[in-house]
């Protein structure tokens, strides 16, 4: 019997059968999954996942956007909530791990303290979130600022995907989008707590059992386009020319290099790239192009736009026009000290090896850890692989960070 049919949380089901298992949904013909938000393959993971939560003795229940919950009432404090999960939304063809891991594993060690312990003190819940990573809208953790109240459903009627269907529309398709009566009793996230692959390749390298994040760096986002002049590639002198391609160019070689100067901890990313005419025996008139800079404090990511600021000078010395938006702006977020040292101290009771980390990538825990202590656990990614269909975990290496979580809620929900 599958663990399709049976729904049951059982020791002898790895949490690699469990992750090959929601992967089904939204399976691409090369190994990887598309499973975008409100889409049916979307939908139909919630859905099972739902079946799951309500064999295994879960109360269960979706809120007005489409996160999922699963709770274990407290005893003691049944209003202060532990909130453990990620999210189940990928990047297309993306990789089965990638949030999917720590939904699993959440529901997992939830199920196995209340199978060991009983009911917990205070009230866990496990959350698999409707969306993290902005792949059908241009819009990011929606579900999680959802919660913790950033987002409204007023911003769902502006955001359109590719198609023109709007955020709103999609989510009513799938059955959301109504509100839902707000509970008579006052609850509170006491803390999140988010296990995920680490999308890097530092604990491969280190040969680290997990990683205990610190900080999750802020991130900019902008679009940068610069305006020249078309013109005829061969009767146009060198000196007269407005090649808005090679000023592109010299501002990618600017900021890589101004980044390495100001600290070797930033990050800056030149990723798309859009050219205009784009043929080979026309000169330049117009480039487009992404510009993402990413560190953990945000007054350097100030001191950095200012830098980027600096380079319009030089498209006015050559008297073309430079134009930068920011479209993204994600704060650093400096995680409970707390909850990280007693992260510390349950990963050396179990015998882990542990580095304590800075995040590069974000995460829904950078949403949560701006309103309620929170705690981020990695796992090593085989050669730091992500948002790929080789996107790999070894099961061993998936178990021990399960281990870190129960030990983790126990910690918070039962002592």
């Amino acid at each position: 019997m599958t663990i399709a049919q049976q729904h049951s949380i059982d020791h002898k089901q790895s949490i690699g059968e469990w992750i090959n298992w929601l992967a089904d949904y939204g399976k691409t013909e090369d190994g990887g999954v598309t499973r975008l938000l409100y889409s049916e393959s979307w939908k139909q993971a919630q859905l099972s996942l739902q079946q799951v939560m309500i064999q295994n003795g879960f109360a269960v229940r979706f809120d007005e956007v489409g996160n999922l919950f699963a709770r274990y009432a407290g005893t003691a404090e049944p209003g202060s909530i532990i909130l453990t999960g990620s999210h189940i939304d990928t990047v297309q063809n993306g990789g089965k791990f990638d949030g999917a891991y720590g939904v699993l594993a959440s529901l997992i060690a939830a199920h196995q303290l209340y199978v060991q312990h009983g009911p917990p003190k205070k009230t866990i819940e496990v959350v698999s979130l409707a969306e993290e990573e902005g792949s059908r809208f241009p819009f990011t953790f929606w579900g999680s600022k959802w919660i913790t109240g950033q987002s409204t459903l007023a911003e769902a009627r502006e955001l359109v995907d590719s198609d023109g269907i709007s955020l709103q529309q999609a989510m009513v398709d799938a059955g959301f989008g109504e509100p839902i009566p707000q509970a008579e009793v006052k609850e509170s996230i006491d803390a999140f707590i988010e296990l995920h692959i680490e999308q890097g390749i530092l604990l491969e390298k280190k040969q680290k059992d997990v990683g205990i994040v610190s900080d999750i760096v802020g991130q900019r986002r902008y679009t940068v386009q610069f305006t020249g002049e078309s013109n005829h590639a061969g009767t146009t002198p060198m000196s007269m020319r407005k090649d808005a391609l090679r000023l592109a160019a010299e501002f990618i070689t600017y900021i890589t290099d101004q980044s390495e100067q100001l600290d070797p901890s930033l990050v800056a990313t030149i990723g798309r790239l859009s050219v205009s005419p784009n043929m080979p025996n026309v000169i330049a008139g117009g480039v487009e192009c992404s510009l993402d800079v990413r560190h953990a404090d945000s007054e350097l990511l100030d001191q950095f736009e200012d830098i980027v600021d600096q380079f319009m000078q030089t498209a006015k010395q050559k008297k073309m026009e430079m134009q930068l938006d920011c479209w993204l702006k994600i704060e650093p977020v400096h995680l409970s000290d707390r909850h990280v040292e007693i992260a510390y101290k349950q990963a050396e009771a179990l015998g882990l090896s542990y580095e304590k980390m800075v995040s590069g990538a974000g995460h829904d825990a950078q949403v949560f850890g701006a309103t309620c202590p929170t705690t981020l656990l990695f796992v090593p990614s085989k050669n730091g692989i992500s948002h790929s269909p080789e996107e790999w975990t070894d099961t061993a290496a998936l178990e021990k960070g399960v281990e870190l979580l129960k030990s983790q809620l126990y910690a918070l929900a039962y002592e």
